[in-house]
């Protein structure tokens, strides 16, 4: 569920400290300083996606400065990915500045001195990432950070366009598929890292890593089409199929398998949700690409210890929390 914070219904008087106190309690410790006599309305949309923070931001101009004693208070071991949509900025970070326009994006280490300046009213989605979960070093991170990045070309405008895509279907997750996109968005940042510092190996596990977040994130969007086979997303990833089995393997699992419990695990929450007739069972499993009902049964007693219909049971007895 969205977490909605604004000043819109404080006094202009005293919007300044209530925004400094929204957005160091969103993000981290910040140092906020409003441009205007009168500040604009400031609205923070929020949502949580396993360790992933997606934040879309709106307001008047200011500037946000992470000075060496807001550090001391905490969050260093954050990377906020910032895409901009309505406004220019100056992000300053390492000795180097980024002048920001709609369509890019920049990063920040929260656990080194920046300065983000918005000279005028703007709107922007930032994307809050544990390092840990990118799993580079801080040295790494400069290759990174206080840079422009086009939005819509390269490896920067495939992870622009995941994050997007990832924040307008962010409210209606569970958490274990959230959990899992925000590892993928991590792994999507740390081949741009890799890419950055001219060390992106094709045979190296960041590439690998990141390969594996794109097929996946491309077989969850077919996951309906009954069609979606290995040779498919091998070609629609220009990587050979063997070298995607082996992606899969170094997981413990196969791409086939991996596919049907990712089917199974869509089926299970919408059995859940729409509990109803014998009619219904066989139309949750069409829809998640499921042709025959009989594998789909054998498959779900499987993996769960129950039929389809006794789990929807169970549901409804439940009341939709099983």
């Amino acid at each position: 569920m969205s977490l909605v914070t604004t000043t819109a219904a404080v006094s202009a008087t005293e919007r300044t400290d209530y925004w400094h106190s929204l957005v160091s309690g969103t993000f981290i410790p910040l140092d906020v300083t409003l441009h205007e006599p009168e500040p604009a309305v400031g609205t923070i949309v929020s949502e949580q996606v396993g360790r992933l923070q997606i934040s879309e931001v709106g307001a008047g101009p200011q500037t946000v400065v992470r000075s060496p004693r807001r550090i001391a208070q905490g969050g260093g071991q954050f990377v906020t990915l910032t895409l901009q949509h309505a406004g220019t900025a100056r992000l300053t970070q390492h000795g180097r500045q980024a002048l920001v326009v709609p369509g890019t994006f920049t990063c920040s280490d929260a656990g080194q001195p920046y300065r983000r300046e918005q000279p005028d009213g703007f709107r922007f989605t930032a994307f809050r990432v544990p390092k840990a979960d990118i799993g580079v070093s801080d040295d790494d991170l400069r290759s990174v950070t206080g840079t422009l990045f086009d939005g819509r070309s390269g490896t920067a405008g495939v992870l622009a366009g995941y994050l997007a895509g990832l924040a307008g279907q962010a409210s209606g997750l569970d958490p274990d598929t959230g959990h899992r996109l925000a590892l993928t968005a991590a792994d999507l940042l740390a081949v741009l890292v890799r890419e950055r510092q001219g060390r992106l190996d094709p045979q190296a596990p960041e590439a690998a890593g990141g390969t594996l977040a794109r097929v996946k994130a491309y077989a969850r969007r077919h996951l309906a089409d009954p069609g979606l086979t290995p040779q498919r997303i091998a070609a629609a990833h220009h990587v050979s199929v063997r070298y995607l089995h082996r992606l899969f393997q170094a997981q413990g699992t196969s791409v086939g398998r991996w596919i049907r419990q990712e089917r199974l695990d869509r089926c299970r929450r919408d059995l859940a949700c729409r509990a109803g007739t014998t009619t219904a069972v066989s139309a949750v499993a069409q829809r998640w690409g499921f042709v025959s009902p009989a594998h789909f049964s054998r498959a779900f007693r499987a993996a769960y210890g129950m039929s389809p219909r006794e789990w929807q049971a169970a549901s409804r007895a439940d009341g939709g929390r099983a």
